[in-house]
């Protein structure tokens, strides 16, 4: 199979918001009048992000899912993306399940994919995403005020439990694997919510390399600081963990594990009827953890109101 068969064969679908799409130089598309586009990419290394045996399918959801948490993130539309893939061989059982995977993931959040690249060499993925918003109605990271509340959706640390079950840092019972595991594989974006936070958040960011680290994102762009309650923040309740979180790998996991594609946002406490009304329409645990303070930096508390030391703040991939 050619390059150019292996994408008409895995790559090409008919297109939902575009003009021109995958087989010319370039895809065309247009906007409404009024309306922005916000644009994101990450890229996906076999052995850093995912491991070399990992189910395809679940790669191929995955690496869109991450893109779309992004626009989710800033109350965008996801419309289009693009996907640059390095293969190591030309693997169609692998392609066939890897495209399943990711067209899954756009055909549930509607987006197209537009163009892309294909080369040989070691299993990476970059995908650039593409969405739409009203003019001035982007959720910024830069946008939090003093005395805002600072809310997640979901629960945080599933993603991170199951990474450590495969790596043998701990063992999950099996009522709580299969639930983590698809925490972990097959990320769902918030896109619905992001949306309608649009006229009632002050700023957001999705949870992917830790609470603390993305938190941390929020604060030092708009200069404030934190303060965290840790017996708030909604997490997995099992055996696993030990009722006030003192072990150092369990306080990892909570607030540092990241890959949890969840929502962090602030909003005045004036909105907190309005985000516990999102929480009821979109079926949607959304939780109040904290408030944004003067100064810098986060200061979390401990279920005596001690403050939690910490060390590690999230993923960095050159830490």
């Amino acid at each position: 199979m050619s390059e150019f068969d292996l994408i008409r064969q895995h790559f090409t679908r008919t297109t939902q918001n575009t003009d021109l799409g995958i087989g010319d130089d370039a895809a065309l598309i247009s906007i409404g009048a009024g309306m922005q586009i916000a644009i994101s990419a990450d890229m996906l290394v076999s052995g850093t992000h995912f491991f070399a045996d990992a189910d395809p399918y679940a790669i191929g959801w995955k690496s869109l899912a991450v893109n779309i948490s992004d626009m989710a993130a800033m109350g965008a539309n996801p419309k289009w993306a693009t996907l640059a893939i390095a293969l190591p061989n030309n693997d169609v059982a692998w392609l066939a399940q890897f495209s399943a995977g990711f067209f899954a993931c756009a055909q549930a959040f509607h987006v197209d994919l537009i163009g892309g690249d294909t080369t040989r060499g070691p299993l990476t993925i970059s995908v650039q995403i593409m969405g739409e918003l009203p003019k001035g109605k982007a959720l910024q990271r830069s946008g939090a005020q003093l005395g805002d509340d600072i809310w997640v959706s979901g629960r945080l640390g599933d993603a991170a439990l199951a990474l450590a079950h495969l790596q043998g840092q701990l063992v999950l019972p099996e009522s709580l694997l299969a639930s983590c595991a698809t925490a972990l594989h097959t990320p769902q974006p918030r896109v619905k919510l992001g949306l309608a936070l649009r006229d009632i958040a002050h700023s957001a960011i999705d949870i992917s390399d830790g609470l603390l680290a993305d938190l941390g994102h929020i604060l030092e762009a708009s200069t404030v600081g934190a303060t965290l309650e840790l017996s708030l923040i909604p997490h997995t309740q099992s055996d696993v963990f030990v009722n006030d979180l003192r072990d150092p790998q369990q306080l990892k996991i909570v607030l540092a594990g990241g890959d949890d594609y969840e929502l962090c946002f602030t909003a005045a406490a004036t909105k907190r009827a309005k985000i516990l009304q999102l929480s009821t329409q979109l079926n949607l645990p959304l939780t109040l953890i904290g408030e944004i303070s003067a100064g810098s930096g986060i200061v979390v508390h401990g279920m005596h109101h001690e403050i939690i030391e910490f060390k590690e703040t999230g993923f960095d991939h050159f830490s």
